[in-house]
């Protein structure tokens, strides 16, 4: 696909639970090296949007080469290592970010996620309410949203929906956030509340097999047959080597 198109293509996508620091546009005394680098890291965020981390990995190195400080990059190249599991290239490249902005909500919310990845839930939380007393910040939802999964990934469950609906509060139509309430819902036994949830998911985002597994889990403990084999179908159809897909096939609600 033209590399071109899919930064277009990009912006169709559901907002990441990480993000870019916030910058200022680019103005007209923009130096060719820095141009460069801003393109290419634009270029690096769509493919990372896109699940394509190995184009993305490329396109952010050829911007650090342009301009090594350009901190965009810095950040989008931590966040590329986060996602294909290179903790400790991760933990330096979002460090190095953090020493040339330490004061960023968006470098400190992306530091959050990875303190959270490693197990540390209290210091992740400290960096987490750091990007979100900063008045500011563009998108606290996205820091309300990784916060509220980190505690929930540790069994604080209760903690977890608060920080969820601050930002449902912010952005109501948070696709991550919507999720892990129906989510939470559904263990808790609110059924009804998790379908609404999951309903509301599933109509600002395309879904994948989780919410899909979902949604077909509380069809079921509702008794709605038709809603429960539409999911199933679109499992089948969409993601026929899903782990999800087998649970379903098997009948493992």
């Amino acid at each position: 696909m033209n590399r071109w198109l899919v930064v277009v293509a990009c912006s169709y996508l559901l907002a990441a639970c990480t993000q870019t620091p916030q910058t200022t546009a680019p103005d007209d005394g923009e130096s060719p090296e820095r141009n460069r680098a801003r393109v290419h890291t634009e270029l690096a965020t769509a493919y990372y949007g896109a699940g394509q981390y190995d184009v993305a990995l490329e396109e952010v190195q050829i911007a650090l080469e342009a301009d090594s400080k350009y901190l965009p990059a810095v950040n989008q190249l931590g966040l590329i290592h986060l996602a294909l599991g290179q903790t400790e290239d991760a933990e330096r490249e979002l460090k190095r970010a953090m020493r040339l902005d330490p004061d960023n909500p968006s470098i400190n919310n992306n530091y959050g996620m990875l303190l959270c990845s490693q197990g540390d839930t209290a210091e992740a939380m400290r960096y987490f309410e750091r990007a979100l007393s900063d008045p500011l910040y563009r998108t606290p939802e996205l820091a309300y949203v990784n916060a509220g999964v980190c505690l929930k990934n540790q069994g604080e469950y209760e903690r977890a929906e608060q920080f969820l609906r601050r930002a449902l509060a912010v952005a109501p139509d948070q696709p991550k956030a919507l999720y892990e309430i129906a989510d939470l819902e559904f263990r808790n036994g609110e059924i009804e509340s998790a379908q609404y949830f999951i309903t509301r998911h599933l109509r600002v985002v395309v879904p994948g097999p989780d919410a899909l597994w979902l949604a077909a889990r509380i069809e079921k403990r509702m008794g709605n047959n038709v809603a429960l084999e539409s999911y199933g179908a679109q499992l089948n159809r969409r993601f026929p080597d899903s782990e999800q897909t087998r649970s379903f096939n098997r009948g493992l609600f």
